[in-house]
Formats: C-alpha cells, sequence, structure tokens
C-alpha cells in the first residue's frame, strides 16, 4: 500500500476546506421576517400577546404576526392593510 506524502494531504484537505467556505448562505439567510402578510393561522412564530408560536395568529395581515420571505421582498408586499413591515406593528383590536 502507498502512502500519501504529508503535502499532498494538505493541500486537499485545504482544497476541501476552500470549498466549504464557498457554499452558498443557507436558506435562513435569505429570508427576513415581515410583519403583517401572514394569513389567519399561517405565521411562523411570535405573533405576540395573546398567541404562542407558529400558526396562532388570530385574523389576515396581524401586525405582530411574522412570516419569513426572501429578503428583500418584505416592504414591497403590498396587503389589503398596507405594505409588510420589517418592525412588528400593534395587535389588532
Amino acid at each position: 500500500m502507498k502512502s500519501i506524502p504529508a503535502a499532498a494531504l494538505a493541500a486537499s484537505l485545504t482544497a476541501a476546506l476552500s470549498l466549504v467556505a464557498l457554499q452558498p448562505a443557507s436558506a435562513a439567510d435569505t429570508k427576513e421576517k415581515c410583519y403583517g402578510v401572514a394569513l389567519k393561522g399561517q405565521n411562523d412564530c411570535a405573533a405576540g400577546p395573546g398567541t404562542t408560536c407558529a400558526g396562532t395568529s388570530k385574523v389576515d395581515y396581524q401586525k405582530n404576526a411574522w412570516k419569513l420571505v426572501p429578503t428583500g421582498t418584505c416592504t414591497t408586499m403590498k396587503t389589503p392593510d398596507g405594505m409588510g413591515s420589517l418592525t412588528q406593528g400593534a395587535a389588532p383590536t
């Protein structure tokens, strides 16, 4: 059995690690929280007082409920109540 020279092994390891560093960002890195765009029961999480987590928003376009959307699209999303927001709004009354 032939042994691999240490320099060749080190070069291979360095090349492999470089490829890992060039991987595209994860899906979470290309999404942002957008408040006021989720339909009733379709928020992703943390819908504010009176709710616990995903799927607990009480009304469509609840201002304190968020949905993950592609980065850069939130404030261009039009709803009957206005545009999406990157900051939490007031709960519905």
